[in-house]
């Protein structure tokens, strides 16, 4: 071959890896890609059912305790020009309403989601909750009697807690969901009295709502803030943790549903919808009632969701709520640090 052909030859080579390169294919459709916030040991099983029933492969990203839901939200950001998720089932609503926003999902829409309740969907079907959790107020059974447990956001202001009390750092999880509804429900004037009066009153941040309720458990703490699943799962440990819902000014608790959306742009896009409808399915509500996040479904009564039925919730749009979200949490981390 004379060196004009080697040059041609090498040109075309090159061409052709670059329209690979550029091109976006399909992947394999026996695999989906999806990013969960949700607690490992809780969605491996509803993974694993999935894939045993489809032969479907997915590859599953979680988020750390540390950086919950947050992490994943970054690089769901990160990655908006060459999307590597198919699919993003987060552990709550507010980051999803707002990536919403954003522009990295698309719509979704089948037989199952058509009068799905207008609070848990998007109305343009970019995202839709299910399997509810609540704020709550979680207490140690040993050093706090339940009479004088407080029941309310406003009773934790009292100077008998003081020192008493820890809460999750709220740059992540659900913690700042909640300072947002804060914000909501009283304005952004009384929320913030609210934050300084916790950090006058001696209230201290960790790492998560789970090492809050482990604080609480050992007795490093006597009260905190966290969610209902966490103090499921203490109980199941059989430590001594009980609760009472995060009433706001005898408004309610905030409820979180489990969220789930079509990432726009994912490379499988088939296999995609397909998990999509998997998660929506009344049965996987089952199995996350029946697992020990004790989640309610959206679907059934209080008297289904038995014990763990969540009671009174707290009736402001999580739309609203999202809107607040990033002033409450630059908010919280100013007076706490």
């Amino acid at each position: 071959m004379n060196q004009r052909c080697k040059w041609i030859v090498t040109l075309a080579l090159l061409s052709g890896a670059m329209q690979c390169g550029c091109a976006r294919r399909e992947e394999p459709s026996n695999r989906v890609v999806l990013y969960c916030s949700v607690d490992q040991a809780i969605a491996e099983a509803i993974i694993a059912d999935y894939e045993g029933r489809t032969g479907q492969r997915v590859l599953v990203r979680f988020d750390t305790e540390a950086s919950k839901t947050v992490g994943l939200v970054q690089r769901l950001r990160a990655e908006q020009s060459r999307p590597r998720a198919d699919v993003f089932w987060s552990s709550e609503v507010f980051y999803t309403i707002r990536l919403a926003r954003e522009g990295l999902f698309q719509s979704y829409h089948c037989d199952l989601t058509e009068g799905w309740p207008a609070a848990y969907a998007d109305a343009d079907g970019l995202w839709y909750g299910f399997g509810l959790r609540a704020r709550s107020i979680a207490y140690n059974t040993r050093r706090v009697p339940v009479d004088r447990a407080p029941r309310s956001l406003e009773a934790l202001l009292d100077e008998q807690w003081r020192g008493r009390i820890v809460m999750a750092r709220p740059e992540f999880g659900t913690t700042g969901g909640d300072v947002a509804s804060w914000f909501a429900h009283y304005g952004a004037e009384r929320a913030t009295e609210i934050l300084k009066s916790m950090q006058a009153n001696g209230l201290r941040l960790v790492s998560g709502n789970s090492t809050a309720v482990r604080q609480v458990a050992y007795g490093l703490a006597d009260i905190c803030l966290t969610d209902t699943d966490d103090v499921y799962a203490a109980q199941r440990n059989g430590w001594p943790v009980a609760h009472f819902p995060l009433d706001q000014s005898g408004r309610g608790a905030l409820a979180i549903p489990n969220t789930v959306a079509l990432v726009k742009g994912g490379p499988h896009p088939q296999a995609a919808r397909q998990l999509m409808a998997y998660l929506l399915s009344h049965p996987v509500e089952e199995q996350l009632w029946a697992s020990d996040s004790h989640n309610c479904s959206i679907r059934t009564s209080a008297e289904a969701c038995g014990a763990y039925h969540i009671g009174k919730t707290l009736p402001i749009p999580y739309a609203e709520i999202a809107d607040h979200l990033a002033e409450a949490i630059q908010g919280a981390t100013e007076i706490f640090h």
